[in-house]
């Protein structure tokens, strides 16, 4: 078994905090040289450049700054076990930081992760939105605990994940109400009616796509749009019928005046929780897992 010195990596993280080796040594009151050899020793153990010289800088390196996000939840962890045996309050709060794939509805990123919330009171959520690329290389670094995303983890990205499956639902088509006698002859009625459609390439587009072609629709299309709630918010306007997750149906219908035309059961969004890890272990990971499977998937819908 490896072990791991944390008299160095102490050292290690008194360096990066303070920006040098000189003011760590005033800080530690240890001579420079020692600790520049405790460095070094750590970087031998470890295997991997923590820190690098830029001029007359010391900067870290792509695996220092990864290193040091663990030193911090070490030495955090650290103090509040000497408040703890103290009886003294820790002050503790569990962390998630989530990154949320652009292309994730904001309606059903919120949906996903309240549950996870409710549960743990003490936790702080943090919250990052991007492209499931940049997403996955941040988990990598473990920036992140999770990625909440509609497919699972691309087998072309090189990163080390899985992907865990939420659950499926089916599509709602919803429209304002001048579009709400498109209601009758669903989905014939959808024939040269205005539409809005999420952007190409994204996964509910290519289901929308594909159920089109197979019922023979041909809509007018009135906008394509990278965000669902611009998209829902021009559809509340009039401007088309626009698609959502069904499981959102009755939130998005009690926040805007919509009503749905149609529905369609064979056009499923699927969601995925992206981890580094085999098994989930954050505790509000696990529970936002079982609640999407059981109580926002699984539940039967009306």
């Amino acid at each position: 078994m490896e072990w791991l010195n944390y008299h160095h990596l102490f050292y290690f993280w008194t360096v990066a905090r303070a920006g040098s080796i000189a003011r760590a040594s005033e800080e530690l009151r240890l001579a420079q040289p020692t600790i520049s050899n405790q460095l070094k020793t750590l970087e031998a153990n470890l295997g991997v450049k923590l820190l690098e010289r830029q001029g007359r800088r010391l900067v870290l390196t792509d695996v220092g700054r990864t290193v040091l996000r663990y030193a911090d939840d070490i030495f955090r962890t650290g103090r509040e076990l000497q408040r703890a045996v103290k009886g003294l309050p820790t002050g503790q709060r569990l962390r998630l930081v989530v990154g949320v794939a652009d292309v994730i509805p904001k309606r059903m990123a919120a949906l996903l992760l309240q549950p996870a919330v409710d549960a743990h009171p003490d936790l702080t959520l943090v919250c990052r939105e991007g492209p499931l690329p940049q997403l996955l290389a941040a988990l990598a670094l473990h920036e992140l605990d999770v990625v909440i995303a509609d497919v699972p983890a691309p087998e072309d990205v090189k990163v080390k994940a899985f992907s865990h499956r939420l659950g499926d639902c089916g599509t709602s088509f919803l429209a304002a109400r001048p579009l709400a006698h498109l209601r009758k002859g669903f989905p014939r009625s959808l024939q040269a009616a205005p539409m809005l459609l999420p952007s190409e390439g994204t996964a509910l587009r290519r289901g929308l796509d594909a159920w089109l072609e197979r019922t023979g629709v041909r809509p007018v299309v009135a906008g394509e749009f990278d965000d669902s709630a611009l998209m829902q918010a021009f559809g509340a306007r009039g401007l088309g019928v626009f698609a959502a997750p069904r499981v959102l149906e009755e939130d998005i219908r009690s926040q805007l005046e919509v009503g749905v035309i149609g529905r369609a059961e064979d056009v499923r969004e699927s969601y995925h929780a992206i981890t580094v890890e085999r098994r989930l272990r954050h505790p509000a990971v696990v529970t936002l897992a079982e609640a999407a499977r059981d109580a926002i998937f699984g539940a039967p819908q009306a």
